[in-house]
């Protein structure tokens, strides 16, 4: 991990073979989920994000076979640590890059990633308790069913993190300031409100260890989409392995709402 090196730096060692999880990257810069699907299901998914801001807040859509944009003087298809490759739903391959697979047609979207609001909530004083534990972040697939759209549907998927009771007040005033990188937590407290039913067997990531005193808090998360190409089958979806993130260009700062 290395919290001080540039994105351009990062995706460079990525793009060399580095397969690691991000969180604790780059420390300032934000991080970005990412799929890309076939143009002509292309607004199907940007209406189901639309409808979904909270799991899944869009930060940028680039052009039919584009592989970068303002957001990263990088490749999409190779700067990534590790991505995952669907087709027809099912997942085929985790591969270091998909440039043998990548199509003119495939429209990329970039996701807001709550990895994005971690340094803030450090600042705050709340504790990252998976970057703590060298780990990826735990995610879920939850009971709740986000709005469909078009030939697009699936569940919500929110990612996890133990905050000690007195300070979970804090972590949800922090997040709150970054509703373009999921914003405000989703629920607090009995994972089972929400379907879930062992924090220790996370659908992606890692689990992580609950020091005494903690609560679960949740998160909207971008592997969303990703639920929702297992449960739509469209016919090729490219994305990135969960918790190994697109690091761009942009800051953390620049998506933290200020108050006047």
């Amino acid at each position: 991990m290395t919290r001080t090196e540039v994105p351009s730096a990062a995706r460079a060692r990525f793009r060399a073979g580095l397969v690691t999880p991000t969180a604790g990257w780059c420390d300032g810069y934000t991080q970005a989920n990412l799929i890309a699907v076939p143009q002509e299901i292309a607004w199907d998914f940007l209406l189901f994000a639309q409808r979904n801001p909270q799991p899944c807040p869009v930060l940028d859509v680039l052009e039919a076979g584009s592989v970068s944009g303002p957001l990263l003087a990088g490749d999409i298809r190779t700067d990534i640590p590790r991505y995952r490759v669907y087709v027809d739903g099912e997942l085929t391959d985790e591969p270091t890059d998909v440039l043998d697979v990548w199509r003119d047609d495939l429209v990329g979207f970039l996701i807001g990633c709550s990895f994005t609001f971690e340094r803030a909530l450090g600042a705050a004083g709340v504790p990252i308790r998976h970057v703590e534990q060298g780990v990826n972040v735990p995610m879920y697939r939850t009971s709740v069913r986000c709005r469909p759209a078009g030939s697009i549907s699936g569940p919500m998927v929110v990612s996890m993190r133990p905050v000690p009771k007195d300070l979970v007040e804090t972590a949800v005033r922090v997040t709150a300031a970054y509703p373009a990188v999921h914003g405000a937590p989703v629920h607090i407290g009995d994972p089972r409100e929400l379907g879930i039913h062992d924090l220790d067997a996370p659908d992606y990531g890692d689990p992580v260890t609950f020091e005494p005193g903690d609560v679960p808090v949740f998160w909207g998360c971008g592997v969303t989409p990703q639920a929702a190409v297992v449960e739509s089958k469209p016919p090729l979806a490219i994305a990135h392995a969960p918790g190994h993130m697109l690091i761009t260009d942009a800051e953390d700062e620049d998506y933290r709402l200020r108050l006047v």
